[in-house]
């Protein structure tokens, strides 16, 4: 089972216990701040902010949240002064990994995701140190138990996805970052909704941990993604089944 869909399904568990503590509506909120920094606050123009939208109410973010989130985007109310910064670096056993940060201070979180690495076994690399090995990709993870394989393929590729596949017990859907909102638009017609979706970084290769880099790097992932200015965290690691199972048990 590849890195990612490990981490993507222990988000997916983390996401629930996030929003009731409103740190989801945070990260969400910064997301619609730079999408109508960047693009403007018209949805029908700005495909970026348009999705951020779309995220935030798929977790119940009230429309007055959103609103405000926009303004501060388009200059009308305070608050938008947000920058985007990609971190890179390295973690236990040597799997590569990248946090996508919005912050209004970068002299602050630079050295507290320093710090957060090296607690956790790994060190921050200069850019582009492992960023090549990274594709920019919209990811949906579906139960391969509730949903047919035929009838995904069906409307996710019809409305522009790269790929369909098994990973493990669930189905991956991938498409480019431009569809993203038109492969959920057509996912959610169909009455086809994910377990998880999200805008992230699949590897192109992985990396093998064994239970004590695996258990270690987990932690690292979890830290990570943690804290309040970083928006994704990814990674390349993989975790054989039997060594995922002796996390399972000793957990």
């Amino acid at each position: 089972m590849a890195g990612h869909s490990h981490w993507a399904g222990i988000k997916h568990k983390k996401a629930l216990i996030d929003n009731k503590r409103g740190k989801l509506w945070s990260k969400l909120s910064k997301a619609i701040i730079v999408a109508a920094k960047m693009g403007g606050g018209d949805t029908t123009m700005n495909v970026r902010l348009r999705t951020a939208i779309m995220d935030a109410k798929a977790v119940s973010m009230p429309k007055d949240n959103i609103d405000r989130a926009v303004k501060k985007g388009t200059g009308e109310l305070e608050g938008g002064n947000l920058e985007e910064i990609v971190y890179e670096g390295c973690g236990p056993g040597g799997a590569a990994v990248m946090c996508d940060i919005m912050t209004d201070n970068r002299n602050r979180t630079a050295p507290e995701i320093r710090k957060l690495f090296e607690l956790h076994g790994g060190k921050l690399g200069s850019a582009n140190c492992v960023g090549w090995m990274f594709e920019r990709k919209g990811l949906f993870v579906f139960s391969a138990a509730q949903f047919d394989e035929e009838q995904l393929m069906e409307v996710a590729l019809e409305a522009g996805a790269d790929d369909v596949k098994q990973v493990g017990d669930k189905w991956e859907v991938t498409c480019s970052p431009e569809r993203y909102s038109q492969v959920s638009d057509a996912l959610a017609a169909a009455g086809m909704e994910p377990e998880g979706k999200e805008l992230t970084r699949i590897p192109t290769t992985t990396i093998e941990l064994n239970a004590d880099d695996a258990r270690r790097m987990l932690k690292l992932m979890e830290v990570l993604d943690d804290h309040e200015d970083v928006q994704s965290v990814s990674s390349n690691f993989n975790i054989p089944d039997e060594v995922m199972a002796e996390l399972s048990a000793g957990s």
